[in-house]
């Protein structure tokens, strides 16, 4: 995928004082203090002026102090990436990386972008929202076996296939733990797919492959021995349809800047849309470096990419 040319010095020479944004009180913390600490850390090789910020109660006041030209937001999951922070921003009419307000509350609320998806033909699995009163035999009867995920939870905290009413039951109370939402969605068994889109370009399609059931917390985070395909071994067709169901995504949420879209495909080629990711990690394990790399483009270079279509929106 060749990736257009940007202009490195004009980029950097018009960008004024970035503040990164990183850490918060979520469950997503230390994955958003590696995020923000890598972030800040190319910024500064770049030699942009930039500050970094961990955000607690004097998160206000803090900003206020640094005065950025632009935040980088690096929150992951509640408080980050819901909508709440970017609202706080546009109160204060600090530009800021990313979906806005309403994009990002949609993208963080797997029940309100799949009923979006389902009603605008897009493929997701089926599935159900739970409580302490959920009829769990009739969910598994309905479902077969499913993945049970906090609403508005990321990382794949909190998530974990149930097979069985007993075994649901269990994945639920673990769930609630993360939020107070909790669904079950019918587990789409196959490959799974990892797409980043920055802006109105699309970064290359990666394929994940791990040795556990799903791809957890550890799967992302942890293990060595997770296995990225890139480019996936896919027909020029089936690129192409994955390529058309992300971008349908990324757009019927409202998503600017850069978003990452995961996809599985079953067993006869079909693709499900999982979730959309609007303040995707950026670790040394986090997919969208990872396929900026098959591209030929290494982190620094991802982020002035990112920071170039961020400039441009707000000049808008």
């Amino acid at each position: 995928m060749v990736m257009r040319t940007i202009n490195r010095e004009g980029i950097i020479a018009n960008l004024g004082h970035v503040t990164v944004l990183m850490g918060g009180d979520s469950a997503e913390r230390e994955i958003s203090l590696l995020s923000g600490q890598a972030v800040y850390d190319s910024l500064q090789r770049l030699g942009i002026n930039s500050t970094l910020i961990d955000a607690d109660d004097t998160l206000v006041a803090d900003l206020s102090q640094a005065k950025p030209d632009l935040v980088f937001n690096m929150l992951h999951g509640k408080g980050g990436e819901d909508g709440t922070i970017q609202g706080m921003l546009e109160i204060m009419k600090v530009p800021y990386t990313g979906s806005g307000v309403l994009s990002s509350a949609m993208a963080m609320d797997k029940v309100v972008s799949k009923l979006l998806w389902q009603k605008i033909g897009l493929g997701t699995a089926d599935f159900v929202t739970l409580n302490a009163k959920t009829n769990w035999q009739s969910v598994i009867e309905r479902l077969g076996p499913v993945v049970v995920k906090p609403v508005s939870g990321g990382s794949s905290l909190g998530i974990a296939i149930a097979k069985n009413a007993s075994s649901l039951k269990q994945r639920y109370e673990e769930a609630v733990k993360f939020d107070s939402a909790v669904m079950a969605e019918r587990c789409i068994e196959g490959n799974e797919y990892s797409v980043g889109i920055l802006g109105d370009q699309m970064l290359p399609s990666i394929q994940l492959r791990t040795k556990r059931d799903f791809f957890d917390y550890d799967a992302k985070y942890v293990d060595e021995d997770t296995e990225i395909i890139c480019p996936p071994k896919l027909s020029d067709q089936k690129k192409n349809e994955l390529q058309d169901i992300v971008r349908a995504a990324y757009d019927s949420l409202g998503c600017k800047g850069l978003a990452r879209v995961d996809v599985m495909q079953d067993k006869v080629g079909e693709f499900y849309l999982l979730e959309v990711n609007t303040i995707p990690g950026m670790t040394s394990h986090s997919f969208v470096p990872m396929s900026a790399q098959c591209a030929g483009i290494d982190f620094d270079e991802l982020l002035l990419r990112i920071l170039e279509v961020e400039m441009a929106d707000n000049k808008k």
